[in-house]
């Protein structure tokens, strides 16, 4: 069952935006299994495999191709990804840079740049703003050591600024694409003002929250 095809393609459809929420919470309660396995085995990293389970829970029964890279080229807005047939090399290249920094990167920074990167290779068909929104809090709360404390909770925070985050979001795309540098300065600001509510909204009757570098502002 494909509800995209069956709604046809309506995606404002109310039984596919029902699917869609549901998939959505199965998707958290899934982050918050693999943040504890991989801190539970010791085995605190990123990986592909990991990537596509996210985005399969996100679009599975609403897409095909949930949780493989896509098979044809898109287009998001203004911004073109690159074609279809890179991005495995892509996804190979990321992975294993954001693991190399791992321990020496400040951890907003380094979730940041994951946010940026995958939506800017944008490997799946759909669901690549809800996968990047996930693997971005995935890296917080391993290099936190733990589920970071408070509600919302990142993604659905950053979900909830939607256009402030697509503009930061453009503008790296942008400068990425006329330097090879993206500037992900607005985006890092917007990802450091969330962290920072989530944590708040713990409240002072909840424990500390675990470590987590924050630049100065």
């Amino acid at each position: 069952m494909i509800l995209h095809e069956l709604a046809g393609g309506r995606e404002d459809h109310p039984v596919y935006r029902a699917m869609e929420a549901e998939n959505g919470s199965r998707q958290y309660d899934f982050l918050r299994s693999i943040v504890s396995a991989s801190i539970g085995i010791g085995r605190p990293f990123f990986s592909q495999q990991i990537l596509k389970a996210l985005n399969y829970h996100a679009i599975a029964c609403l897409h095909y191709d949930a949780g493989v890279y896509r098979p044809c080229g898109v287009t998001v807005g203004e911004h073109r990804p690159p074609d279809h047939y890179r991005v495995p090399a892509l996804m190979d290249d990321f992975v294993n840079e954001v693991n190399r920094v791992w321990d020496v990167t400040d951890a907003v920074a380094l979730a940041t740049y994951v946010l940026w990167r995958l939506n800017n290779i944008h490997p799946f068909i759909n669901g690549n703003g809800r996968t990047a929104r996930a693997a971005c809090y995935f890296v917080l709360c391993l290099r936190a050591g733990g589920w970071l404390p408070g509600d919302p909770i990142l993604p659905e925070l950053i979900r909830r600024h939607r256009d402030a985050y697509c503009q930061a979001l453009q503008f790296a795309h942008v400068t990425h694409a006329t330097t090879g540098n993206p500037d992900l300065r607005p985006l890092h600001a917007i990802v450091v003002q969330l962290v920072e509510e989530q944590l708040r909204s713990a409240g002072p009757a909840q424990p500390p929250p675990p470590p987590i570098a924050l630049p100065a502002p």
